[in-house]
């Protein structure tokens, strides 16, 4: 395995009842709190009003940004930033899931820079600094809780990128599986294709030597499978509520990289076509990643033979390696299908009008991906298989 530095600094209080640590929490950093959250969902399902009873029970000062995007948006960050610079805002509090955290952490940075927050985006500057963060999640996805990354939508150029920075870790993130019980059942489906995605983002790469990493990658993974089917047959269980939590987390906390550098070319390929089509994250990784997977096979046969093998327990009596590793493919495809995600662009209603257009955001920084470099010519093929 790679030599490794490993840093997180994030306080995680995960089970039922730990929203009452907010009361202990808050107070470390003062007393205005910009609260962000999304659509509403939370004061449906009665998490806003939890939420605000514990904050004004610790004479906290409330300020909102509500309507965060399922993409979130920089427009979004540039109120947020603004908000926080007349209001003296001493704590941001992200309430929901992946992408109102992501705008969280944006805010946060952006707040303690001077310029527009889109050159630290686009790696034109970096961050400074950043407010004091914490979260209360409400979907198991994306696992934003417990890592320093994000993802930003400039809807203006048609640009969805990734960023982060030491500065954008939350200081502590609150994670009770009853506050996602709530979800949909799509959501809940988009979720779980996530955090089964950021694993194969780690898993798939060419490094010696990596038999723990590897066994925590498939352990994840296989649990993901097991747990799905229960879930979508009764969504207020909370066991498996709390199985697919604890494994979104743990799929990009950074455990699952020590010592190895992951591919993460589907993510930038499926960012792409959400900033053209504004689709859910979670569906488009589901309809490009057995796509990119079929089109990589051969950069190393092996590897996804041990996928198949470990993970759905393909057999090789009387199969060659690629075979093994075709079938384990098709396996997960079939999973896939089997939990209702789509399956094509198409789904979306998605034509080869924009694959062009698409392919142009995807290559904004030329070639990329770890286990196989893809080129653009690469990025359009892939794109045709996936339609």
């Amino acid at each position: 395995m790679n030599t490794f530095t490993y840093y997180n600094p994030t306080t995680l209080h995960f089970g039922q009842g730990t929203l009452e640590k907010l009361t202990a929490e808050v107070p470390k950093y003062g007393k205005n709190v910009l609260l962000v959250y999304g659509g509403g969902s939370i004061k449906l399902n009665g998490i806003y009003t939890q939420v605000v009873h514990l904050l004004k029970g610790i004479d906290a000062s409330i300020f909102e940004l509500s309507g965060v995007e399922p993409n979130p948006r920089l427009t979004t960050v540039h109120r947020g930033v603004e908000m926080c610079r007349t209001q003296n805002i001493d704590l941001i509090l992200a309430v929901g899931g992946g992408s109102v955290i992501d705008c969280a952490k944006a805010i946060a940075v952006g707040a303690k820079y001077e310029g527009n927050f889109w050159d630290i985006v686009t790696r034109k500057a970096s961050a400074t600094g950043a407010l004091p963060l914490g979260t209360v999640l409400t979907i198991a996805a994306t696992g934003s809780e417990m890592n320093s990354g994000s993802v930003i939508t400039n809807w203006e150029t048609k640009e969805k990128l990734g960023w982060g920075s030491p500065f954008s870790f939350p200081k502590f993130s609150i994670l009770d599986p009853a506050h996602t019980t709530s979800l949909p059942e799509n959501q809940t489906v988009y979720g779980m294709v996530d955090i089964m995605s950021h694993v194969f983002e780690q898993y798939f790469h060419h490094v010696d030597n990596t038999l723990l990493q590897d066994g925590f990658c498939e352990t994840i993974l296989r649990t993901v499978i097991d747990t799905a089917p229960r879930l979508l047959q009764d969504l207020t269980d909370l066991e498996n509520r709390a199985t697919i939590l604890y494994s979104g987390t743990m799929a990009l906390n950074g455990t699952l990289s020590m010592g190895v550098r992951g591919d993460w070319a589907t993510h930038n390929l499926e960012h792409a076509v959400s900033a053209v089509h504004d689709i859910p994250h979670g569906g488009g990784l589901a309809i490009l990643f057995p796509n990119w997977m079929s089109y990589t096979l051969d950069t190393n046969v092996a590897r996804y033979k041990q996928f198949a093998q470990r993970v759905f327990g393909v057999t090789t009596t009387g199969k060659t390696d690629r075979q093994v590793a075709e079938e384990g493919i098709a396996e997960l495809r079939g999973f896939l299908n089997s939990i209702g995600a789509p399956s094509r662009l198409a789904d979306y209603d998605i034509d080869d009008s924009t694959i062009e257009l698409m392919a142009d955001k995807a290559m904004v920084y030329g070639d990329f991906g770890n286990f196989k470099k893809l080129t653009r010519e690469d990025v359009v093929n892939i794109y045709r298989m996936s339609l």
